[in-house]
């Protein structure tokens, strides 16, 4: 009977090129939510079967694997796309076929679609938080790199507008290399830190280059206790590329790390772990492609179809215990309720979270609101890294969605 048939679902994380450590995350977290989804009895006893396709980290390939996944494998709802790039390449093709598209990717915001459900971080929740942070500790003096696409340009434009708020700022340099950026790529601009000597660098480099980056600021001798490198994009599955001990000391803002100390996300990562090995390296993007999932089929056991019409009122303002916290997404944008956080890389390759959101922040991303010092970009300094678990707080974005000035 069709009411028995399997539920199937597009799947676009890109599992070879240079963002596939990233995009393995992704499927992993997919696909650990379809695990227990269809362990737990499916949706109304359907399974939930995931349609793979490999994008091999090619904007071009995202759209003709979606316009695919919609005409050929007839699904409605794809999972998927990293960098901006592949999620405006594959935009127009779920417009023009009236899909939906869950996309787990922090972003550089000052974009909406009806047809996108959005589960990473705008700008108001993690730009905002990093630039409060790093200009209280360091100063507001700032050097800008990113890899030369729409993303890193966009999120340095936000970032540069938070930090010349400060006293004494000035955006010192702004610079971006190629995807496939070696250590070599980044010599001379080394180089030209240290003769401009910032407070901090600020990093929206993506992919295998980012490893190069933090290879070649160690190469050049320089010391994160006085110039560190503070980045949106650097999670722990980028520093595992890297080499023991390369990116202590740098800092990442970000709603999830593998080190959250809560009972849910140890459980998680424990489930995950038992899957997939302990090679695994879960991550912000991990962990908003397997909640994201969950969401879904919560939606679809509501509606009873995955058609747009019939789900998606089901999925604005639904909520979900994540391991980051309970998120919900919002309804008069598409975007997440999240938790914001601050890590410092300790010598292991994890994150030492020194500070976080007392409750989930919600989604602006159209920064409406975002002078440094707004109620967003309070964070609570924690005293140990233990001490990482949201509270009930979350109940400011769970309930009427507000902001406070």
């Amino acid at each position: 009977m069709a009411d028995k048939d399997p539920i199937r679902v597009g799947i676009l994380y890109s599992e070879t090129g240079v963002t596939s450590t990233i995009g393995l995350s992704q499927l992993q977290g997919a696909l650990l939510a379809i695990g227990e989804i269809n362990a737990a009895g499916g949706v109304d006893g359907r399974e939930i079967v995931a349609v793979r396709h490999d994008p091999q980290s090619n904007p071009a390939r995202y759209a003709q694997l979606a316009e695919k996944l919609i005409v050929q494998d007839r699904v409605n709802v794809i999972f998927g796309c990293y960098m901006s790039s592949s999620r405006k390449a594959v935009i127009p093709v779920i417009e023009k076929w009236n899909k939906l598209l869950f996309y787990p990717t922090l972003y550089e915001g000052f974009e909406y679609s009806g047809n996108v459900i959005y589960t990473g971080a705008a700008p108001n929740q993690n730009s905002v938080q990093l630039a409060e942070f790093m200009t209280t500790h360091f100063g507001a003096r700032v050097y800008l790199i990113g890899s030369d696409y729409i993303y890193p340009y966009e999120s340095n434009r936000i970032m540069g507008e938070l930090v010349l708020q400060r006293p004494g700022s000035e955006k010192l340099g702004e610079r971006y290399v190629a995807l496939d950026a070696t250590e070599k790529d980044y010599r001379a601009i080394m180089d030209d830190i240290r003769d401009k000597r910032p407070d901090f660098i600020f990093s929206t480099v993506v992919g295998d280059s980012t490893a190069s980056l933090y290879r070649a600021y160690a190469e050049a001798g320089f010391d994160p206790k006085a110039m560190p490198i503070a980045s949106l994009t650097t999670s722990e599955a980028e520093i595992s590329q890297m080499g023991h001990g390369v990116a202590t000391g740098h800092f990442t803002a970000a709603p999830y790390f593998q080190s959250i100390g809560s009972a849910a996300n140890r459980s998680c990562l424990a489930r995950l772990r038992a899957r997939f090995g302990d090679g695994c390296v879960p991550n912000l993007c991990w962990e908003a492609a397997y909640f994201q999932m969950h969401i879904f089929a919560n939606a679809y056991r509501q509606a009873g179809s995955d058609g747009i019409a019939e789900i998606l009122p089901h999925i604005l303002g639904s909520e979900f215990d994540a391991p980051q916290g309970r998120v919900k997404i919002d309804p008069s944008n598409h975007h997440t309720c999240l938790y914001p956080r601050v890590g410092r890389v300790d010598a292991h390759g994890q994150f030492t979270i020194v500070r976080q959101a007392t409750r989930a922040v919600y989604p602006d991303p159209y920064l409406v609101t975002h002078s440094l010092g707004d109620w967003t970009a309070r964070l609570d300094a924690l005293e140990a890294q233990d001490e990482t678990g949201p509270d009930e707080g979350a109940q400011a974005c769970l309930g009427a969605a507000r902001r406070e000035v």
